[in-house]
C-alpha cells in the first residue's frame, strides 16, 4: 500500500474516537455535515488539544448507522 493512501476505515477496524474526517467517509458524508450535526447535538464531539480538534466515539457514530444503543453524555 501507498505511504499516502490511508486504509479504508470499516465498522470492523473502526478506533474508539474518530476524526471528522473518519467520520465524513464512514457516513458517505461531507466532514461539513458532520460538524454540523455536532453543533445541533444529533453527533456529539469532544475536543481534543489547544486546537479545538473534533474525536467523535464509536458507539456514537455506530448508532447513527442503526448498529448500536445510543450514548448518552454527561
Amino acid at each position: 500500500m501507498d505511504e499516502k493512501q490511508e486504509a479504508k476505515i470499516t465498522i470492523n477496524n473502526m478506533p474508539d474516537l474518530l476524526t471528522v474526517r473518519e467520520v465524513a467517509e464512514v457516513l458517505r458524508v461531507s466532514p461539513l455535515t458532520i460538524k454540523r450535526w455536532g453543533k445541533k447535538g444529533k453527533l456529539p464531539a469532544i475536543r481534543i488539544n489547544s486546537r479545538g480538534d473534533r474525536r467523535y466515539r464509536k458507539e456514537q457514530v455506530l448508532w447513527l448507522l442503526g448498529l448500536g444503543e445510543k450514548i448518552t453524555t454527561v
